[in-house]
This record gives structure tokens, sequence and C-alpha cells, in this order.
């Protein structure tokens, strides 16, 4: 009884937080525009949305009485933020998302039937609440990590057809994929028009991937093994000298590739490599009581902290290869991984990822890049007839964050969203708690 009552006033609360839930148009007044299609801003104007894409800026046109209005008092519209890695199954996970400002996300394997078809569909509709969700299926060489084992090329042919014809938009490619299996599935993508992303593969390597139209790098750490040279014999985890990264550089430009900035995840592994101290401070940080029962296990039983491994010199090692990235104009796009890795809450984990590459010395401008337009640009080079999202700007997709201070300037606003436009859907402050609130009242702690 007491979780039909609530629930109910959950329903109430984002109805009424909400100043609706979807319009056929709805207008945003004195609002700075950061539209990111170049680093400017527009000041104090006006942003119509129609039918769930962005209309016009800057022209306030005779609308029928009644028409919704959000007055921006003078915060900061900018784009959706993107979240291109993670394991989101579950439609509460979608709310942490949305009430974290996400507005697009890539689930890169292993979602459920369910959610890479009826949830991607109803949410991608705008029937549900949500980031607009784009799907990877994953694929490896044998079961070691639970992947779809693809054992011979006909299986890999096979199974691009049968990833299209269920609504993935990618292939992931993962370590244990044999050479002709990999070669195999690049060819047949190329005919079929999906995407390829995904892990180095041992047997071929990121020269050789990207060479065949791999068109994304799901991981940093991914060069380590798939580009830099190995390590000494001796000293397993010693990075790659510095000199070597105008190399990894060049062959992602040459190929027009992106690459997933995960350094908050790579962080937050190896923090806790042998020391369960760090999984519990991870479940007992705040964001952790919007875990699932099943995550909090997980994290518990996770095999990081069963064995001591020192990855310090490599995660110094990534954020000067992710800042020389930026500077070079690599195509960066940010994922949060979460919730499968301990200390990776979704929508919370991006907000890491954020300050991390903040930490590491990019600009406020490049990480607002790599969170709202790269993605955009990702997603119009390898999912055909996808709308345009990520930029402010007439014709894209009505995904909008408004915050209240610059983010160019002030990038931590975008952890407090006075407001999130979710594919013409419109949720304020008060809604975006409430749905925090109740992923949390069901996500109690056992």
């Amino acid at each position: 009884m007491r979780a039909a009552l609530r629930a109910l006033l959950t329903l109430w609360l984002l109805i009424a937080g909400a100043a609706f839930a979807r319009a056929e148009t709805v207008v945003f007044t004195d609002v700075n525009v950061v539209p990111m299609d170049r680093e400017r801003v527009i000041p104090r104007t006006t942003v119509i949305v129609t039918d769930g894409q962005i209309a016009s800026i800057g022209v306030m046109a005779k609308l029928p009485a009644g028409t919704p209005v959000v007055d921006g008092k003078g915060a900061w519209l900018v784009p959706g933020l993107a979240d291109m890695h993670n394991h989101v199954t579950s439609r509460d996970d979608l709310a942490l998302l949305l009430a974290n400002g996400v507005t697009t996300m890539l689930n890169m394997g292993e979602a459920t039937n369910a959610f890479a078809g009826r949830t991607r569909i109803a949410v991608n509709k705008g029937e549900v609440p949500g980031p607009q969700i784009f799907t990877a299926l994953a694929v490896d060489g044998n079961p070691q990590y639970g992947h779809l084992v693809i054992a011979t090329p006909a299986d890999a042919r096979a199974i691009v057809g049968i990833a299209k014809a269920n609504g993935y938009s990618f292939i992931k490619v993962y370590t244990n994929l044999s050479a002709d299996a990999f070669s195999a599935l690049a060819d047949e993508a190329k005919v079929q028009r999906i995407g390829v992303v995904g892990h180095n593969v041992a047997a071929v390597g990121l020269a050789k991937q990207l060479a065949a139209g791999q068109a994304m790098v799901a991981h940093v750490e991914e060069f380590f093994t798939g580009f830099f040279p190995a390590p000494p014999a001796d000293d397993q985890q010693a990075p790659p000298a510095d000199a070597r990264i105008a190399d990894a550089i060049a062959l992602v430009k040459a190929h027009d590739a992106f690459v997933i900035s995960d350094l908050f995840t790579y962080r937050a592994i190896a923090a806790q490599f042998g020391k369960p101290e760090v999984v519990k401070a991870y479940l007992a940080a705040p964001e952790a009581r919007y875990l699932s029962p099943g995550d909090r296990i997980d994290w518990a039983r996770s095999s990081y902290q069963k064995k001591a491994v020192d990855l310090s010199r490599r995660v110094a090692f990534e954020a000067r290869f992710v800042k020389a990235m930026a500077d070079a104009g690599v195509p960066l796009i940010t994922g949060g991984d979460a919730p499968t890795i301990p200390g990776l809450v979704p929508g919370f984990a991006l907000h890491g990822e954020i300050d991390a590459m903040l930490g590491a010395g990019l600009t406020p401008w490049q990480v607002l890049s790599a969170a709202t337009r790269t993605p955009g640009a990702f997603i119009a080079k390898t999912v055909p007839g996808a709308a345009k999202f990520g930029v402010v700007a007439p014709g894209y997709r009505a995904d909008l964050l408004l915050v209240a201070e610059n983010p160019l300037e002030k990038p931590g606003t975008l952890r407090s969203p006075l407001g999130v436009m979710a594919n013409g859907r419109w949720f304020d402050a008060a809604a975006l708690k409430a749905m925090l609130d109740e992923v949390a009242a069901r996500r109690v702690a056992p």
C-alpha cells in the first residue's frame, strides 16, 4: 500500500514539477544560449521548440494562447549531455541519466532484449522519459567475458544483419575475436551500414582495425595493448613513452576515428585494485543510494579488489594522452561506463568524467564539446538517418540543458540542472529531484 501511495505521489510531483510533459510548441525566453557550433554565447534570446525539434533562435513568432513558456531568467541553455559508453538497462537508470542532464546514451553491450527493443523504442518515441538510446551488440571470439561468441567469418557476417534487424546501431568488437572474423564483420558492416566500435582485438590491433573501418575506440587504455609497444617483462604496468603519443594521434586522425575518454573509469578501477576498503567507500558514497540491489552485490563481489596492481603511472599517462589528443583535434567523446564497474553510478559517472578531463588540463570548451557536439558528429557519421543533436540550432533535436551559470566558464554548473528537455519534453528541477527521490526509494540498500 505504501509503495502504491509513493508511486502516486511521485507521479503527481512529476506532473506538477514539470511545466508540461510534451507539447507541440515550447518557448524558452530570456536564455543565454551556448550553441556549441563554435565557442560563443548568444545572449538573452528566445528559443522555440516545435514537435521535439529546435525551430528557431532569436525569433519570437506569434504563438497561440496557452503555448508553454519556460522563463530562463538569464540562465544558460546548452545542448543536453551525451553518455556514449554505458551499460544501462533499466528505466530507473534512465531516470538517473536524465536527472543528471544526459539526453543521449549508447549502451555498449549486454543490453537485455527488452531494453534494446521495447524500452529503446518507447523512449526514442518520447513515450517514456529518458535519453535518446543507441545500442551496440557486443561480440567476442570466446565466452570468457560473457559476450556473444562469433567463431567464424560466416558467424560474423550473419550477426551484422541480425543486429541491424533488432535495432542495434553498432557492433562492439571485443578482445578475443579472430582476425578472420573481425575482417568479415568489418566488411559486412560497411555493406549493411552499421558502425563498428569497441576494444582492441588482440589478433588484429588498432591500426588495422581503424584501417578496416572501426569508427570508435571504446577506451583510451585500449591503446596500451592495441598500439603502444609492450611494457618490459619486469615492469608490466609501465606506461608507454610520451614520445609515442604523437604516433597514436596520427593514427586516429588518419582514419577520422573517435575515442571515448574514460579517465574517470580508469582512475576508479586503479584505485580499487587490491583494496576492498575502496569498494566499501564507493558503496557508502551518497550517489550509491541510487544503485540497484543487484549492482550493489556485483560491486561488493568485484574481482578488482582481489589483486593488488599499481596503475598510478598509467593513470597519469592517460591524462597526458587525453590532453594531447584534445589539443591535436582528435574527436573525443564522453562515457561513464556505469553501472557495471564499482564507483560508477549512471549519470553521476559522466560528471566524474567531465571533472577528470578538466583535471587533465582540457579547457571547458574541449570538455563540453566531448559531451555534446562531438557525440552528435559521431552519430551523424555512423548512424544513417539519425536526427541531429549536440548543437543548439534549428533542425536539431530539442535535447537541452538549462543551468545557472555559463558552463564555458564554470563547468561545475552542469551538475545542477535547472531543467532538462529530452526529445522535446521538459522537466524542471522539481521534476528531476522527484525522479531521483523515487529511484532512491525503490533502491533502498538491503
